[in-house]
């Protein structure tokens, strides 16, 4: 006698059976749903934020190309009702704005290239060569990028003096050759680098400068350009050396010069525009370094090594 096993329910048994339907659970929203709420309101804080950072610089425009009344009158319009180049005008034909200008350039090419060169050579130094002193060299290096840089204004001016460099060019370029900042960038770049690689090359008979210039530098290209631009930007707007380094007007910077501009140097009345267009103005370089080498900016090396 045969017997036959109950055929149980098709759509309990088959692996193919859709899914139950019904209503959704109260309070559970997709979950594609909450991701765009999230992501709308990530952005919206990156907005907001970007707005706080950029609105200054927007009055800071707008308030050059306004006229003194309208600018003493609503500082913070961002149209103004009389477009005017004046400010600009009287800033380039009428003061020492150029020759600040050409100051802060010639300072700041020699300050750029100097700290490329020898901030490369320190940190190549720190990373491969092994001499004694070398730990203590970099515990004190760390140390001086601790220190405030106005404990050491003082300092830097009795050693200016004594070395007969003050109200010089020279005094305002040679103390700012070398940063610490920068010396410890270029160690830390320097170590990431393969050995193998320089030991390829003294085989071949390379010395140890060779080795650097020849080989490790060009690969150190991404933390050269972060040297560059940082180098760029510090010794464009910097402040506090100059003063405590110069005193004669043939030697004002960027820097000095619009600050002096606060005290009414120009003109009566409080000068808003002619001050924002310093400003703006001095702005301009940096930004265009900014923009011109942002996507270098220590990008992590590869293919030195085949392994």
């Amino acid at each position: 006698m045969t017997t036959t096993a109950p055929i149980a329910d098709a759509t309990s048994a088959s692996p193919l059976a859709a899914p139950p339907t019904g209503p959704r659970p109260a309070g559970k929203a997709p979950r594609s749903t909450r991701r765009v709420a999230g992501t709308s309101l990530l952005y919206a804080s990156l907005i907001a934020i970007a707005a706080i950072y950029i609105l200054p610089f927007l009055i800071n425009v707008a308030t050059s190309f306004k006229t003194d009344p309208e600018a003493a009158a609503d500082p913070l319009s961002l149209i103004p009702q009389t477009w005017t180049t004046a400010a600009y005008q009287q800033l380039f034909l009428n003061s020492d704005f150029p020759t600040w200008f050409a100051n802060s350039a010639v300072v700041t090419v020699f300050v750029t290239l100097g700290r490329v060169f020898f901030n490369s050579l320190a940190g190549y130094a720190l990373a491969r060569l092994r001499f004694r002193g070398r730990s203590v060299i970099f515990v004190l290096l760390i140390g001086v990028m601790a220190v405030p840089n106005v404990v050491l204004l003082i300092p830097k001016f009795l050693v200016i003096n004594q070395l007969g460099m003050y109200d010089s060019y020279s005094g305002m370029i040679v103390p700012l050759l070398t940063d610490a900042a920068g010396v410890f960038i270029m160690k830390n770049f320097f170590e990431s680098i393969p050995r193998s690689v320089e030991e390829q090359a003294r085989i071949d008979g390379a010395g140890t400068f060779r080795v650097f210039w020849s080989i490790v530098l060009p690969m150190a290209r991404p933390a050269l350009v972060t040297i560059i631009i940082l180098s760029f930007q510090g010794s464009w707007n910097e402040l506090s050396h100059f003063i405590i380094s110069t005193q004669s007007p043939e030697l004002t910077t960027l820097t000095k010069g619009v600050a002096s501009l606060a005290s009414g140097q120009l003109s009566q009345g409080s000068q808003y525009p002619i001050k924002l267009a310093a400003a703006a103005v001095m702005t301009i370089p940096v930004a265009v370094m900014f923009f011109v080498f942002q996507r270098r900016i220590m990008n992590a090396s590869a293919g030195a090594v085949k392994e």
